[in-house]
């Protein structure tokens, strides 16, 4: 189980909202040192579904989507973000792919949560500052050691 923080690529989700990776774009450089190469990579079911009996459990709100992982810095351009919205990602990391591949290639069962933190989606970047930020990152550790708890 990994946790992390990621971009938005859509403007509604909150700050701190908890998702729940289901697959990732594959555009970084690792999983494909270890996967053959492919567009996407998907979580097992089974993983999501003991994930979202966990946060249900725990009446945590999440929700779930597709990832574009990247190890590209600065370099989610407008044209790029409208591309990787248009194949229905909703955020933007620099691990999920990768970890997923890694996973797989080692048969070790995997997910990932993410908290949302910045806003790439519109004409300028929104770093959409929150006082609480630790907070919405501490939230999300401890939501995935629960999830981890029951893999």
């Amino acid at each position: 189980m990994a946790c992390g923080s990621c971009g938005v690529l859509k403007r509604e989700i909150p700050r701190g909202e908890i998702i729940v990776v289901e697959s990732a774009v594959r555009d970084e450089g690792t999983s494909f040192h270890y996967l053959a190469p492919s567009r996407e990579i998907s979580v097992d079911r089974r993983v999501i579904e003991i994930i979202e009996s966990t946060l249900r459990e725990l009446s945590i709100p999440y929700i779930k989507g597709k990832t574009w992982t990247t190890d590209a810095f600065y370099r989610e351009t407008k044209k790029i973000v409208k591309r990787r919205i248009d194949e229905g990602c909703i955020t933007v990391e620099m691990e999920a792919s990768a970890l997923m591949a890694v996973s797989r290639f080692r048969d070790v069962v995997f997910g990932q949560l993410l908290s949302s933190g910045d806003d790439v989606s519109g004409e300028e970047w929104d770093r959409r500052f929150h006082p609480e930020a630790s907070s919405h990152k501490e939230r999300v550790f401890w939501a995935a050691l629960e999830c981890c708890l029951r893999l």
